[in-house]
């Protein structure tokens, strides 16, 4: 670990040269790529030099002692090696988390469709509370949402809706949250005061660069009708919307959110090649099947995943075992404790294949 970490440190120290070089800052290109490199390596480096000053410190501290007698200066001595010690575990940790191999897509936006599942029209309603949850989590990271196509129901559910996240890391925070979700609670359709259970499934998808996914235009029919809904003046008096057909898949995507009939086939198009792309991540999972083991859900849309139960006022996520008192506040979008605890059951699965590996 500690050889690759001192191949790490000097990568960071050649970029670092090469960033303050003219040739490098007048080839732009070259100088982005450098950048982003450079910021994907500053959290390993900040932390692999904090470790090494401690062990140097434990060093210096020992080395010392050996030779003062002042009982005062012993005792300074003494807590600034305990000091040390005791950060010397927490930070061979965090280097081991920023080692493990990045998820290259998860600085990429993302495509996020929400489906009703079983409960008729509760179901749809859910449907829409978790789109207005994923909206305001949004919003709390600074992320631009853009809705793509959504088809309501008459009492303000929806049946399906498809939606971009555009912002730093979304794929990161928000790639665990697909599969099924399931809501128990009392509907606001039913008279008689039952608890109902009712399910959504959400697909969290990253966006997908036309060089990653090439889309044979002769696959694909398009047909274009006129929008419905409330999708604002204009809207629903042209064939703006579009349907695109992916005839090798089956695939079907509408997209019917903006006026330009162009706009919305390049939408469609846009939500063709993160399916193509997660059709392509299922066959190399169903094939690597001992890492899918090892890792939190992060895909598998008949995975259920979490609860979330209004009478009890709790919110359960079935992977983790985690169930926190305050669904209120998460349904209103306050996702960062689940993410977190999720991203770091994910991380210790992987350390601890990792650590096996290396055995």
């Amino acid at each position: 670990m500690f050889d690759k970490l001192e191949d790490l440190l000097r990568r960071f120290e050649d970029i670092t040269r090469e960033l303050n070089e003219p040739s490098v800052t007048a080839d732009q290109e070259r100088f982005r790529k450098l950048m982003k490199e450079q910021s994907d390596l500053t959290p390993l480096v900040e932390c692999y030099t904090e470790y090494k000053k401690c062990k140097a410190t434990i060093d210096e501290s020992i080395s010392m002692l050996e030779e003062e007698s002042d009982a005062e200066m012993r005792e300074m001595l003494k807590e600034e090696l305990s000091d040390a010690k005791s950060q010397v575990p927490e930070l061979e940790q965090q280097l081991k988390v920023l080692l493990l191999p990045k998820d290259p897509n998860d600085e990429k936006n993302v495509i996020v469709e929400i489906r009703a599942g079983v409960g008729g029209d509760e179901a749809a309603l859910f449907a829409a509370d978790l789109y207005r949850m994923y909206v305001m989590y949004s919003e709390r990271q600074g992320w631009h949402v853009e809705t793509m196509n959504v088809e309501e129901i008459g009492i303000g559910g929806m049946k399906t809706v498809s939606f971009m996240i555009n912002g730093s890391g979304a794929y990161s925070r928000l790639k665990y949250e697909s599969g099924v979700h399931r809501v128990q609670r009392v509907p606001a359709t039913e008279s008689g005061g039952r608890i109902h259970t009712s399910t959504a499934t959400v697909a969290i998808m990253p966006e997908v660069e036309d060089v990653e996914v090439n889309i044979d235009m002769n696959d694909c029919k398009f047909d274009v009708f006129r929008a419905s809904g409330n999708g604002g003046q204009c809207v629903n008096t042209t064939d703006s919307a579009v349907r695109l057909t992916h005839l090798p898949t089956g695939i079907v995507i509408s997209c019917q959110d903006e006026k330009s009939q162009i706009k919305n086939k390049a939408k469609a198009l846009k939500v063709l090649r993160a399916k193509l792309y997660e059709l392509e991540q299922e066959k190399q999972h169903n094939s690597e099947a001992e890492l899918r083991r090892s890792q939190i859900g992060t895909g598998d849309r008949s995975e259920k995943i979490r609860t979330y139960n209004f009478p009890q006022g709790r919110v359960t996520d079935h992977r983790i075992k985690l169930t926190l008192y305050r669904i209120d506040q998460v349904i209103d979008g306050d996702l960062d404790e689940l993410i977190d605890s999720l991203t770091a059951a994910d991380q210790a699965a992987k350390l601890v294949k990792m650590n096996e590996e290396t055995v």
